[in-house]
């Protein structure tokens, strides 16, 4: 991957996460020295070594095109000293309450030395590329200016990075998002995004802040309505591929995320979800729809669990094997993972459980217990009752299901995703079940 030449102006990111890592390298191919800021001191020093934190596809080869333009620190004085704009990308994770947890982002602002004289030159912004409730940009100018930072500006540039495809989204966004105060500091990252050619929004801070939540919001209800159709679908006789299919013809519905499966995961959705909803009613607005998206996408997790008391009676002994831990493939990223749930609630059933992905392996370990990791997909199968496609990783959906046929004690796979063919898995005397389609079995 060819960097482009540099001179362009040094920023700071503060946080090497998903969201830190690929902006920091995104601006560093663009031409900036980027000066990264985490408080893990072993990541940064993993960094250091050229080890990837994360695995995301294309991001070792874009560090390590712009290693020199990268920069690694627990300092935030390394970014301050040589960066006016500081990327703020931290985790804002759910509290008890469902609020946002802003303590990261608050000790960002506390950690920034006040200069009441500043020059032209050594001016400063933070701009937010946390997910953060609409109305924090606010909040967080009251507190500067209370810690007689008022000098320091403020940006939200709400970041739509999607895990597995994040390189390519940060080259070729759909949209960029800016809210300022329409002072220099919007300008300055008006201009750090104008070589990627994309839609800009310019507004204020508190859309811009919306902007996000509500994106992910309307995103996670697709899925949640799709998955809707397919339970019903499964009680009329009709397929939600072809129901899907006709639906997404039609432009002002669209084909996208109208994937029917067993619920949505990760770091955005079900916080953000959640956060927009806590946001609503702390403002005195109670968002019935969205108790309803996130009932449902809980709901759908656990009828993989009825789907196999269906075809298998009690679970009890029996083996189960789930193909694939991360909530999506192309990440390792165990956040809200469908799997997580589904493993405990197997064992609670009192079912022996063994599991595999291609990359979360790791990751998995620290929060599963009582299973099996398997070396590959066919370890994972080898006398297992029923297999649940849990992620739809390209190398499971091309599996020999003959050969996987072979190898289990039982002949149910059940396709969490609808990613299977349907007929291929029939074919080799095996039973189909997917979500909101019809159960195929062999004839053989």
């Amino acid at each position: 991957m060819r960097a482009v030449n540099g001179g362009r102006r040094p920023i700071g990111v503060i946080g090497t996460g998903y969201v830190g890592l690929v902006t920091a390298a995104g601006f560093a191919h663009l031409g900036s020295d980027v000066y990264c800021i985490d408080i893990d001191a072993d990541k940064i020093a993993r960094l250091h070594r050229g080890e990837m934190p994360i695995y995301e596809p294309g991001l070792a080869e874009m560090v390590a095109a712009n290693r020199d333009r990268l920069h690694f620190s627990t300092d935030i004085a390394d970014a301050l000293e040589r960066a006016g704009l500081l990327f703020v990308a931290v985790g804002t994770p759910p509290t008890y309450s469902g609020d946002a947890d802003l303590s990261a982002v608050y000790a960002v602002v506390n950690a920034i030395p006040a200069h009441p004289s500043r020059s032209e030159e050594q001016r400063h912004a933070l701009v937010m590329k946390s997910t953060v409730p609409a109305g924090t940009g606010a909040s967080i100018k009251r507190v500067l200016a209370e810690q007689r930072k008022q000098d320091l500006s403020y940006v939200s540039c709400p970041e739509f990075l999607k895990e597995g495809s994040a390189v390519h989204d940060f080259l070729a966004p759909d949209r960029v998002v800016i809210g300022d105060d329409g002072d220099w500091a919007g300008d300055a990252v008006v201009e750090l995004y104008a070589p990627l050619e994309a839609p800009l929004v310019r507004t204020d801070i508190a859309s811009a802040e919306m902007v996000k939540l509500a994106s992910n919001a309307f995103l996670a209800t697709k899925i949640s309505f799709i998955n809707e159709i397919a339970n019903v679908c499964e009680e009329t006789g009709a397929d939600v591929i072809e129901v899907a299919r006709g639906m997404g013809l039609d432009d002002r519905i669209g084909h996208k995320f109208l994937q029917a499966g067993i619920g949505y995961g990760g770091s955005c959705f079900p916080k953000d979800v959640t956060a927009l909803k806590q946001l609503a009613g702390n403002s005195g607005y109670h968002f019935q729809l969205l108790n309803a998206v996130i009932e449902v996408n809980e709901l759908q997790k656990r009828r993989v669990i009825g789907k196999l008391h269906k075809h298998l009676g009690s679970l009890v002994g029996r083996t189960i094997c789930l193909l694939g831990l991360a909530f999506k493939p192309n990440t390792d990223d165990m956040r809200e993972a469908s799997s997580l749930v589904l493993s405990a609630r197997l064992q609670a059933d009192g079912a022996k459980v063994r599991v595999y992905d291609p990359v979360a392996t790791d990751e998995a370990r620290h929060l599963i217990r009582g299973v099996h990791f398997a070396t590959d997909a066919l370890d994972a199968v080898a006398g297992a009752d029923a297999v649940v496609l849990v992620t739809e990783w390209d190398e499971f959906v091309a599996l020999d299901w003959p050969e996987v046929a072979a190898r289990m004690a039982g002949t149910l796979v059940l396709d969490g995703r609808n990613a299977l063919a349907a007929e291929a898995v029939a074919a080799a005397g095996l039973t189909y079940e997917g979500i909101g389609r019809r159960t195929l079995t062999s004839s053989r």
